[in-house]
């Protein structure tokens, strides 16, 4: 029988851990928490120094009947929950449960599910870190005292079933904010020209950018009054090197946003699929192995035997002169350092190996993983360019091509920024002449900042300190699932439910919302790790601003409460005024003869503002997912539609139909770029 038992979370990782341990070990999975705060409550005891309520989770009873069983049968007990506050506070909750205070255990934890890793792990056992509990336990805490506290204020001010959270609060305000920016930018129209010049008879003509990127249209009608009929003769040749450094090996939100720019994975799937790379995936001739590294980090170093294997398989497959100079990189910010990047567990498990092993979801993650990383074991890459500057008349024109001197760590990974360039600029010496084909004067506009996405929004949040690795993908999931926002082809788009949503944390608690204060929380909390400040400490700070915030609400924001609202609509089946009613999709109309009449409409905001394709009402539509637009009441006979707000003013340039932006009034028509003030907004 075996003599020592080992607790981890998941079935997936008990299965890979037990080749390892052999016949005196068993391996049990506890299924994830065990304990938790209960539902139906807060589950914080305010009045004694905010205790919490630990309960055994719903449904976990048969599994903790059976690892007591087990727990009595073994001399000595190993619990390993994963390398994080999460896997110490599950450890920690397990150790109560299972009362093994009258028991020998240890807490085991390992960066990798190899071998030496979870051998070296049980030599190296130690007691449960309290500081790591604790700070997951003020995190818990804090979080559930948000969502238990503000929830029923939106419920009481919005609709019932709402949630607010501490993180997803800000998450959320990010994308209104971007919205709001997107919604009032005002294009800004400007020219390029080129000239198109042919360096040898015979080749085709090379493009010549005039100096100056972003011409006004007095300025290009300058530039090509002077040129007319003048000699472009070349006037310098400058042929410089430059190098690209490698990239580094992924942490948590680098592989969440290269995965969705690369493979098309969204925050969860990338981090589910992560999760069978790192438990363990049962590979045909090697039975089940774990592939990847922990995959909750926010750290790029990267373990001593590691590095050098890398460096010795490069040197192998592509020669000593591949082999990069890897240095400390300083991130500019505070990490918390406690694991390595995420790598692959054996670099001679190559994904092409793999290929036919693995599901196609698992084996396009792990070449992603295992790429750049052994990229970043790489030298830089070595460019040689050319700049050719020409000269008519004074004014400067100028082309440049970059080809691959050294391919470096190009080799086995492409960023995305690389380009492929095919300029014909080799045989252009200084003092050419160069004949004229032909000039290219082009049109642009300015453009708005880009909508989130999954990927922008966990890189907005990483910069600004926003919750940690394991905490980006479950808030993006919340919010979406919450319908405070949809997403649109990748973009994320805030929902008028989230507008609402937003708009009465903003008003009403200003702190949680607001970026420093989350991101200070998050500082307070690697305190508690590493034993600098008490948990309850934090607490005691932030529990009685949070009640006098909600007090406040509760009696001072009557006036957003959304009343049913009576409509101009008649109802058909009986003939009552219909009201306006708050779904989970939105606004409709409803017969406020309920539960007698059950006739429902869908809800439309008239703006005032004819169509103009014919001259019907134009009205406050949504999408199916929820992103709000304007179209026409007689849809589908006209498929009017418009994303910016139609304004009753039509373009005095071009006869178009206008567009309201911020306090601007803007041409529908993007190469007519006429604007004007708003007099209705500007008086």
């Amino acid at each position: 029988m075996a003599k020592n038992l080992v607790i981890v979370e998941s079935p997936a990782k008990a299965k890979t851990i037990k080749k390892f341990l052999g016949t005196n070990y068993e391996v049990i999975a506890s299924n994830g928490h065990v304990r938790d705060l209960p539902k139906s409550q807060m589950g914080v005891d305010i009045e004694n120094d905010f205790e919490p309520k630990y309960i055994t989770i719903r449904g976990k009873g048969d599994l903790l009947a059976e690892l007591r069983k087990a727990v009595k049968k073994a001399d000595k007990v190993y619990l390993a929950t994963d390398p994080d506050r999460e896997g110490e506070a599950i450890s920690y909750h397990l150790s109560v449960a299972l009362k093994l205070e009258n028991k020998k255990y240890k807490r085991i934890t390992f960066n990798e599910i190899t071998k030496n890793a979870v051998k070296s792990s049980i030599k190296e056992a130690r007691d449960i870190d309290m500081n790591l509990v604790d700070a997951q336990q003020a995190r818990r805490v804090l979080d559930r005292m948000v969502g238990y506290t503000i929830s029923p204020v939106l419920w009481d001010k919005i609709k019932r079933g709402l949630s607010a959270g501490r993180v997803q609060s800000v998450a959320l305000k990010l994308i209104c904010d971007r919205e709001e920016e997107i919604n009032s930018f005002i294009p800004e129209e400007y020219w390029s020209y080129d000239a198109l010049l042919k360096p040898v008879s015979g080749l085709k003509p090379v493009a010549f950018h005039y100096a100056k990127d972003r011409l006004k249209k007095t300025e290009l009608d300058e530039v090509k009054k002077a040129v007319k009929n003048k000699e472009f003769k070349v006037a310098e040749i400058k042929n410089t090197e430059k190098t690209k450094k490698p990239p580094v090996p992924f942490t948590t939100s680098t592989l969440q946003q290269e995965a969705g720019k690369k493979l098309n994975f969204s925050t969860s799937k990338t981090m589910r699929v992560a999760q069978q790379l790192y438990e363990g995936v049962d590979v045909k001739g090697h039975g089940t192995i774990a592939l990847i590294t922990y995959l909750r980090t926010d750290s790029i170093r990267v373990s001593d035997e590691a590095d050098k294997a890398a460096k010795e398989y490069v040197e192998d497959k592509f020669g000593k002169e591949y082999v990069g100079d890897i240095k400390s990189v300083k991130t500019g910010k505070k990490i918390q350092d406690a694991h390595e990047a995420i790598r692959p567990t054996n670099i001679e498990l190559t994904p092409a190996s793999l290929k036919d092993k693995l599901s196609r979801e698992q084996f396009r993650l792990y070449q992603l993983v295992y790429n750049r990383f052994l990229a970043s074991r790489m030298a830089p890459a070595v460019y040689e360019t050319k700049t050719v500057i020409v000269d008519a008349n004074g004014y400067k024109f100028k082309s440049s091509s970059s080809k691959v001197a050294f391919e470096g760590f190009l080799s086995v990974y492409t960023p995305d920024d690389e380009k492929e360039e095919n300029n014909r600029l080799s045989n252009i010496n200084e003092g050419d002449i160069l004949k004229l084909d032909s000039f290219d004067e082009k049109q642009h506009f300015t453009q708005p900042p880009a909508h989130y996405t999954e990927s922008l929004l966990v890189k907005a949040m990483e910069e600004l300190g926003i919750g940690r690795p394991s905490t980006y993908a479950p808030t993006i999931t919340t919010i979406i699932n919450r319908r405070y926002i949809v997403k649109e082809n990748k973009n994320l788009y805030v929902t008028e439910l989230g507008e609402a949503v937003n708009q009465t944390m903003e008003t009403a608690f200003p702190a949680i919302v607001d970026t420093s204060f989350t991101a200070n929380v998050e500082t307070l909390l690697d305190n508690i790790e590493t034993g600098d400040i008490g948990w309850k400490v934090i607490i005691r700070n932030f529990y009685p601003d949070l009640a006098e915030s909600v007090a406040n609400a509760h009696n001072e924001l009557e006036s957003i409460k959304i009343e049913d609202e009576v409509s101009e609509e008649v109802c058909d089946l009986c003939g009552r005024m219909m009201v306006v009613k708050y779904g989970p999709h939105g606004k409709f109309l409803a017969c406020p003869g309920f539960p007698e009449c059950k006739n429902t409409k869908p809800h439309y905001v008239k703006i005032n503002v004819d169509c103009p394709k014919c001259g019907k009402d134009i009205v406050l539509k949504k999408t199916r997912k929820g992103r709000k637009y304007f179209g026409c009441i007689d849809n589908p006979e006209c498929d009017f539609m418009s994303w910016a707000k139609p304004s009753k003013e039509s373009c005095p340039e071009c006869g178009s139909y206008m567009v309201e932006k911020g306090n601007k009034l803007l041409c529908s028509v993007e190469t007519c770029g006429y604007t004007c003030e708003n007099k209705k907004i500007n008086g």
